[in-house]
């Protein structure tokens, strides 16, 4: 252990590693109840993909402790997923295709490909440095609204109406009303710094929801999609085989390639972005930031997030990538990757109680979605809407075009895309880096194809 991971070069023993390493689980394992109830919306298997999430985030958490000796956790990310599910695959549904899902897991391979590739290259930092920091911001905050919006609607709090396009639903429904009291359940449990307070929150839910069931308030019928939320212990059931298995479908890709370009420009800018930001915090908070700033093994600890979405796209899950919950690990005093691999083994022991996560219903997961939107909004208070327009500008429209039209893929191309007119526009166009303008292409190609789309 010492040799591997330098626990005494860290300040650590392995006792401290390990507890941290459950924290870290504990942390972020709602993922597991969260991530299929997200892509079932998008005509999965539930159960494939709870498989697929366990998985695929241990192989990738094993990646970063040995690629990289990082105390960092992988699964499937928040906001990516919902990405996958309730923007990528209904664009795709809408022209047609059988099994969209394929697509999009196709896309996401490609995404992880390209990621192995700039992580071993300088690309990568040119990408990082030349995207303008208000719209990294901005995409964070907007992408969660989108979430925030998502786990809102999965529940009934917000629900359609003709008049006003959305409203807010009733208070009569248990899923309206035991969401929202989940909500304040995991506010306080935020605020009084309860480890694994999110999964505490989504367990509390869903046992009122039991509750409400057994005394008749919650209503099962199968019919309108309301099934029973007391977990089957069938033996059957235990570790759910995968059906997701490789199933890409690279013909449409071939037939759509600007679509397809936009899709997966997409993946990689929120994956990239979202890995270096939790890196850096997560290093922060751990001191292992090097003097100059810089972290170190950085290059392979992108290559461990590249390597994990490559494999949850095999496997059949949406964009791996590093959490920044593996923040409560260290804050546990984990340093090593050590913290890591006792947190992929984990992953790998949830696999025996599929049962019970797949039992959580979807209101019972909203409290995590609208959490995790609120944490990712407060990057809003970074973005800087007074001393230039450009920057302005394109950080209100990529907040706003993400949840106002269920795209985290708009509100990029639309920040982005006003960003750079607005640069020119006002005679500051030597700010437009080289690959700004290659993105400025890109969605003014795929702008001008949706104008000449009939349907679009």
């Amino acid at each position: 252990m010492e040799k591997m991971f330098k626990l005494k070069e860290h300040g650590t023993s392995v006792g401290i590693e390990v507890s941290s390493g459950i924290t870290t689980f504990l942390a972020m394992v709602y993922i597991l109840a969260v991530n299929p109830t997200i892509l079932a919306a998008a005509g999965m298997d539930r159960a494939s993909i709870f498989t697929a999430t366990c998985v695929s985030a241990a192989i990738g958490t094993l990646c970063m402790a040995f690629f990289a000796n990082y105390p960092v956790a992988l699964a499937s990310g928040m906001g990516l997923n919902a990405y996958f599910a309730y923007t990528v695959v209904p664009e795709i549904a809408k022209m047609g295709v059988a099994e969209p899902w394929r697509i999009a897991l196709t896309a996401v391979l490609v995404e992880g490909i390209i990621f192995i590739l700039l992580s071993v290259t300088n690309f990568r930092e040119m990408l990082v440095n030349d995207i303008p920091e208000n719209l990294k911001y901005a995409i964070t905050a907007g992408i969660g609204l989108f979430i925030a919006i998502i786990g809102l609607k999965n529940a009934g709090v917000v629900a359609g109406s003709e008049s006003t396009l959305i409203t807010f639903g009733s208070l009569r429904s248990p899923q309206v009303a035991l969401a929202l009291i989940g909500i304040l359940i995991v506010a306080i449990l935020y605020h009084y710094h309860v480890p694994g307070y999110i999964l505490i929150g989504i367990l509390a839910t869903w046992g009122l929801g039991m509750i409400a069931q057994a005394t008749g308030w919650y209503q099962v019928d199968p019919k309108a999609g309301v099934y029973s939320l007391f977990p089957s212990f069938d033996l059957g059931s235990l570790v759910p085989v995968d059906k997701h298995l490789f199933k890409f479908d690279f013909a449409w890709a071939g037939s759509h390639i600007l679509d397809f370009a936009v899709i997966c420009f997409s993946f990689l800018f929120v994956d990239i972005f979202d890995t270096v930001g939790t890196l850096i915090g997560v290093a922060q908070k751990g001191n292992l930031v090097n003097e100059d700033g810089t972290l170190e093994n950085a290059k392979g600890a992108l290559l461990a997030d590249a390597v994990g979405t490559v494999v949850g796209a095999c496997f059949g899950t949406s964009t791996v990538t590093s959490f920044v919950e593996s923040s409560a690990g260290v804050a546990n005093g984990g340093r090593t990757g050590l913290t890591s691999v006792t947190t992929a083994v984990f992953f790998l022991l949830a696999l025996f109680f599929s049962p019970i996560f797949l039992a959580i219903p979807g209101f019972a997961t909203t409290p995590a979605l609208v959490w995790v939107g609120f944490l990712m909004l407060t990057s809003i208070m970074k973005v800087d809407f007074e001393h230039d327009t450009a920057d302005a500008v394109g950080a209100f429209l990529a907040i706003i075009m993400m949840p106002f039209t269920s795209s985290i893929a708009n509100g990029i191309m639309w920040g982005m895309l006003s960003w750079v007119l607005l640069k020119v526009i006002t005679g500051k166009a030597k700010d437009v880096k080289p690959i700004m303008w290659v993105v400025f292409v890109l969605f003014a190609l795929y702008a001008v194809k949706l104008i000449a789309m009939p349907n679009a």
